[in-house]
């Protein structure tokens, strides 16, 4: 079993990660037609990215790659963009 860094993706190394972030960042923000800048999509995105990386394993669903990062990290950004939504009582943001 490999370690991984806490800021470490998988496979796609530092530099990946944040393009994936990035990516995964406006994503979320499209899905959940939300109104973001560049640097909250970054952080959304990473953040989405530990998130969905965390349940995939718990879930026991393997991803590898570029492509497997992104829709993890998509599916985790989106998961924060709607619990941020739930408890903030915000309808937009």
């Amino acid at each position: 079993m490999e370690g991984h860094g806490l800021l470490s993706m998988p496979g796609v190394g530092f530099f990946g990660m944040l393009i994936i972030g990035l990516l995964a960042g406006y994503i979320a923000e499209k899905v959940t037609a939300s109104d973001h800048g560049l640097l909250t999509n970054l952080l959304v995105g990473i953040a989405g990215s530990f998130v969905g990386g965390t349940l995939a394993n718990l879930l026991n669903i393997e991803f590898y790659g570029w492509l497997g990062n992104l829709i993890v990290a998509s599916v985790g950004a989106v998961l924060l963009i709607w619990i941020w939504r739930k408890f903030s009582g915000s309808e937009t943001s």
